[in-house]
């Protein structure tokens, strides 16, 4: 899953972008090629039985019928549909992105804030930070198959050490039918003002930094529960989708090489391969198909998101900052600038090339001509309007 290549297009160079058509996992044939076979052979299947099943009348009225197909199937407004559907389906995808729950903020506010080198002290920071990975635990366990499947019960985060049997059984005793994702934030708020009383938290303005984060921390997992719960309406995706197939069914009939001796316009070749309906049917369902993976990304397609990755990347990095982490610093000294004013850390050889690279005169000439030839073709187009405007005027002054 999530599908990074990044690196791969750190330069727009010549054929930097070719070698991306070249890859499998997460590309559009792999969500494709089905579809493009079951259409291809359908197509050939028609093609069969119009060129040597069907007798001559029962040829043209195939012919009559391809040619109404291909005519009213371009009144079919498929990329109307698709642009906005799409883009409403890629905006909602990165507004899920950009609420995934991340503690690291929060682990460095309880590691500030939460002193004390005592077990009772250590411990205080621990729960904390696992009070609120839990929480995002819960919530995923809702929106992602993936982290459902790794948890399917309560039990299996007792057993994974992410909450402990005491909390399962206050948990669990709520008289509460909704998600209890929010239940963790409470034991949260109440161990903060445990340790608050207890003086391990200095001051109210401290505590109220910690509220304030965890309620941050809360309101994007409030919201992914409702990405989840609130989805696109179905009868948007209905239409998106019937719009694009019933297309190219038309398409199946109305896309045929018909006889070149009956003189139809536009059939006057036999080119056997379609392949500019199999190009749109690329086009327009590979389109279909980016909306239909980002539209749930806490699935498990390729390029869904590694939820699984996050509840261990957030486990790890919480309880390391407040625990591990806690007053560790290394030995502070005097850095190798100290006595200068502007400091120049060094280059590599591989790096150096890139820091000063003036054009070359070749670079400058090719610039050059590349404008020359726009501004060109530019005022061509200009004296061509011209002429034809001036042919416009002459025209209705003559009438």
């Amino acid at each position: 899953m999530t599908v990074t290549y990044s690196r791969r297009v750190a330069d727009a160079g010549l054929g930097t972008f070719f070698h991306l058509l070249l890859r499998w996992k997460g590309s559009i044939y792999k969500l494709l090629y089905r579809e493009l076979i079951i259409f291809t052979l359908l197509y050939y299947f028609f093609s069969v039985v119009y060129r040597f099943v069907l007798n001559d009348d029962q040829k043209r009225l195939f012919e009559k019928l391809s040619i109404y197909c291909d005519r009213y199937a371009e009144l079919i407004p498929v990329s109307f549909v698709l642009g906005f559907y799409v883009t409403l389906v890629v905006s909602r995808w990165w507004g899920q992105f950009e609420n995934v729950p991340w503690p690291d903020r929060l682990a460095a506010l309880v590691g500030g804030h939460v002193r004390g080198a005592d077990e009772t002290s250590r411990l205080t920071r621990r729960t904390l930070m696992r009070y609120a990975n839990l929480s995002g635990v819960l919530i995923y366990r809702s929106v992602s198959t993936a982290v459902y499947k790794r948890f399917p019960t309560m039990e299996h985060l007792v057993q994974a050490g992410l909450m402990t049997s005491e909390e399962l059984r206050h948990l669990e005793d709520l008289p509460s039918p909704h998600n209890k994702f929010w239940v963790p934030c409470m034991w949260f708020v109440s161990l903060a003002l445990r340790a608050r009383t207890e003086g391990r938290i200095n001051n109210d303005v401290a505590l109220t930094a910690l509220l304030t984060e965890l309620n941050s921390l809360r309101a994007k997992c409030m919201k992914l529960y409702g990405y989840d719960w609130i989805s696109l309406p179905l009868v948007y995706t209905q239409v998106a989708t019937v719009a694009v197939y019933s297309f190219f069914l038309a398409c199946l009939i109305g896309r045929q090489f018909l006889d070149p001796t009956q003189g139809y316009p536009g059939h006057e070749m036999d080119f056997y391969l379609p392949i500019f309906t199999l190009l749109q049917f690329f086009f327009y369902v590979g389109w279909l198909k980016v909306a239909e993976q980002l539209i749930n990304p806490f699935g498990e397609d390729d390029d869904d998101f590694e939820t699984n990755w996050l509840v261990d990347r957030n486990l790890q990095v919480s309880l390391l900052s407040v625990d591990e982490m806690y007053d560790s610093l290394p030995l502070v000294e005097r850095d190798m600038y100290w006595n200068e004013s502007e400091p120049q850390p060094p280059y590599t050889t591989a790096s150096a090339l890139n820091t000063a690279n003036p054009p070359s005169w070749a670079q400058r000439w090719i610039s050059g001509l590349m404008i020359f030839f726009f501004l060109s073709f530019f005022f061509f187009l200009l004296n061509k309007l011209a002429e034809h405007m001036s042919n416009l005027l002459f025209g209705l002054q003559c009438s």
